[in-house]
């Protein structure tokens, strides 16, 4: 099923969504290219949350990447299987989108929702693979 490699590269483009955020504020405060990093502190509340939003990204794309190339070297070919990819997909455009936006309780929530996603390509792919 090709989608979950079409999802891979997906994920990959939400680790960089927001980014774009914090790029934005850089260049308002004044961007300094000899030290990037420092300028952390001087960022406004939102981009400082958009930053933590892009870094959680990263280590939830490496459990959701295994996870889609097992259900893919499986040959996991379910309905469930497809909805568990989107449910990830659209769970972390959201919850960076709340990290950002600084609304807590629906930003824990996207991360279970992409959590159990990512869970279930796993649990399906151990399932096709001993069946």
């Amino acid at each position: 099923m090709i989608i979950f490699l079409y999802s891979i590269a997906a994920a990959v483009v939400l680790i960089y969504l927001p980014f774009l955020v914090v790029g934005y504020a850089r260049v308002r405060v004044g961007y300094d290219m000899s030290a990037p990093r420092a300028m952390f502190d001087k960022l406004p509340p939102y981009a400082q949350r958009a930053t933590w939003a892009h870094q959680n990204s990263f280590e939830a794309f490496m459990i959701f990447a295994a996870a889609a190339l097992m259900a893919y070297v499986t040959g996991v070919n379910s309905p469930l299987a497809i909805g568990a990819v989107i449910a990830f997909l659209v769970a972390r455009l959201l919850y960076s989108i709340f990290y950002i936006l600084n609304i807590p309780v629906l930003r824990s929530l996207m991360f279970v929702v992409g959590s159990l996603g990512y869970a279930m390509l796993i649990v399906l792919s151990i399932i096709q693979a001993t069946s």
